[in-house]
């Protein structure tokens, strides 16, 4: 039985589909089983448990061969650090006793020591204590999402914008949530050995400005990127609803993508979808289209 921790998200979402598709058993993880609705449907199980119920959590554990983890992102009105930090310590605790074949965990690139780096930190750490445990483990390092523009649909429907914290030539590396899911797949139903980190990243990489572009085919429309300036970082997520605490967070992760603070793999593993592909989809889907 592969057991799944954030099958709800895209991410989880498309390992569970494609598991289910090669006819594999799994459970999915969930607070709320109406969002687990669909899987149900292709044949998964469904566990409703709190990340935060250790105990319950440990139980759904015990019931499994192969864990994958994706440690739930806090919402970004509380002190998103300190949440997650909190929801990481309940899964390590719901693991302990538990003889698990293999446990493959999603991380970030950039993941590194240190305080003050949001999600970076966080996640080395989950890397961290993963590793020194007995169940063989596996991190991805996922570059960063496609899905992070899908709120610009609406500015660019509306306003003919994207609004960026990057400048609009400044490319980085990112990767579509199905090309994730996928690759996790092949690591939860591969050889149990630890491995990794495994860097993961679209067919090349893209900027803000490429963003606009997709937009703006997909839309039929003009579409332009508006840059924020660093010193505004901060003010931009708070008007967002972030709190002061996740606002600082979210701004130093930026500095880190923008700076390059972090060493970027040699021969990172690639998905197939371009972020044109990505985007058209995202536009196809949408309800007001």
């Amino acid at each position: 039985m592969h057991i799944i921790l954030g099958a709800t998200g895209h991410v989880g979402s498309a390992l569970a589909q494609d598991l289910l598709a090669r006819s594999e058993p799994v459970t999915v993880v969930t607070r709320d089983a109406h969002k687990a609705e669909a899987l149900r449907t292709k044949g998964a199980h469904v566990a409703v448990v709190d990340v935060f119920d250790t105990h319950a959590l440990h139980r759904v554990f015990k019931g499994g061969h192969r864990l994958f983890v994706l440690n739930p992102p806090a919402a970004p009105s509380t002190d998103t650090v300190a949440e997650e930090r909190r929801s990481l310590r309940a899964i390590l605790s719901a693991l302990e006793g538990c003889r698990l074949e293999k446990i493959v965990a999603e991380s970030t690139y950039g993941a590194q020591p240190g305080e003050g780096l949001g999600d970076l930190g966080v996640l080395y750490d989950m890397e961290q204590a993963l590793r020194a445990g007995r169940t063989p483990f596996s991190a991805i390092r996922a570059a960063y999402y496609m899905s992070n523009w899908d709120a610009s649909l609406k500015t660019a429907r509306e306003e003919g914008k994207v609004y960026s914290m990057y400048p609009a030539d400044f490319r980085l590396p990112m990767v579509a949530p199905h090309d994730l899911g996928q690759f996790a797949a092949r690591l939860m139903l591969g050889s149990p050995e630890s491995s990794g980190p495994h860097h993961v990243e679209g067919p090349e990489h893209y900027s803000a400005g490429d963003v606009a572009r997709a937009f703006s085919q997909a839309l039929g429309r003009p579409v332009e990127v508006v840059e924020t300036p660093r010193e505004q970082w901060e003010k931009a997520f708070k008007s967002l609803g972030f709190s002061d605490a996740a606002a600082r967070s979210y701004a130093a992760m930026t500095r880190v993508t923008l700076d390059q603070h972090y060493e970027p793999p040699e021969k990172p593993e690639r998905g197939a979808i371009s972020l044109g592909e990505y985007i058209s989809a995202l536009v196809k889907k949408s309800p007001d289209r």
